[in-house]
């Protein structure tokens, strides 16, 4: 039996390091094939995080907005228009076609096909028939095996997203017993993405710069974050209290596969399946930007650790081990 391991399973080792400062390192990656972006970090394409609010704060930051597919058609073609080339609109497999020919006429850089279990038959064939009638970018996912990589990036997908059941609010591996610890899927994939050069982003599981930092060394280009950016003031996220009050300032974060959220745009849980996510309240953390200046300055110290001034030589240098459970305790602050 094989072992697979998640972030807190591996410690990054420290290696010889020639950067005189921790601001130099550049944390420009690519995106997809085509697309290069300043920072690898997105949003999560979900109903409580991605808001315009957010999508520009990204946008100043030199990366990307993905938005989630769950609103009216009105709503999708108004910020397919007002964000246009600087955005990526997620898509369903039954999306209208005449919904894609707007995207395509509004000039958006791509789409993110956006379903729990990637690797599928129907996806492959979305995506070919996507790749072959129009120009825009095709994000897909999600995947946690290289079988799933490579089968994407064969039908023609500008970058592929990895992670099955890593999110906060995510239980699908409680309810189904599937998925791969985060880490390892990304490795895993990464292993063929050495082959294949079309970029990995992890999508799960990170809860600050150090996974951050891992994800990069197992070889994904970009991380996803939903929960992180969902507990941020500018979020699309239901909120309560405020800055200003006495009572805590709360952010509602939930799966899309949560019953809150199926609840809210389908009217309830299709008759046969049960919930793969969750829905809570959680204190706001602040600014996105004040989120993404953490994450960032985080990451470019990480680099130095690595002796690396770039991505790419931070994937080349880095060496990492596996730990047991121990080294999070030694790790942490104990008073």
């Amino acid at each position: 039996m094989k072992k697979a391991l998640t972030f807190d399973d591996v410690a990054l080792v420290p290696q010889f390091n020639n950067v005189p400062s921790r601001t130099e390192p550049s944390l420009s990656t690519w995106l997809t094939t085509k697309t290069k972006i300043k920072i690898p970090i997105l949003a999560a394409n979900m109903d409580t995080v991605i808001s315009k609010g957010l999508a520009n704060v990204l946008i100043d930051n030199g990366t990307f907005p993905i938005f989630h597919r769950f609103s009216k058609h009105e709503e999708l073609l108004s910020l397919a228009k007002e964000f246009n080339e600087s955005c990526y609109m997620s898509i369903g497999m039954n999306e209208q076609e005449g919904l894609l020919e707007h995207y395509s006429k509004s000039g958006v850089r791509g789409v993110c096909i956006d379903i729990a279990h990637g690797h599928d038959s129907r996806m492959l064939d979305l995506v070919r028939h996507l790749k072959s009638k129009y120009k825009f970018e095709v994000i897909a996912g999600n995947v946690c095996t290289a079988g799933g990589y490579i089968d994407l990036v064969n039908a023609g997908a500008d970058a592929v997203k990895v992670g099955i059941g890593p999110g906060a609010a995510c239980t699908t591996r409680m309810v189904t017993g599937f998925g791969v610890p985060q880490f390892t899927a990304i490795e895993n994939c990464a292993q063929e993405a050495k082959k294949y050069g079309v970029p990995i982003i992890a999508d799960g599981g990170i809860r600050g710069s150090a996974d951050i930092a891992k994800a990069l060394a197992a070889g994904a280009t970009t991380v996803m974050m939903g929960k992180i950016f969902a507990l941020t003031v500018e979020s699309a996220a239901e909120k309560k209290g405020s800055e200003l009050s006495a009572e805590p300032f709360l952010a509602k974060y939930r799966g899309q596969a949560s019953k809150d959220f199926q609840e809210d745009f389908k009217g309830g849980l299709k008759e046969g399946t049960v919930a793969e996510g969750e829905a809570f309240w959680a204190p706001v953390t602040g600014s996105a930007q004040k989120v993404i200046d953490e994450l960032t300055g985080g990451l470019r110290s990480a680099f130095t650790y690595a002796g690396a001034r770039h991505v790419d030589e931070f994937q080349r240098k880095v060496q990492y081990v596996e730990v047991s459970n121990t080294y999070q305790m030694e790790s942490n602050i104990r008073k």
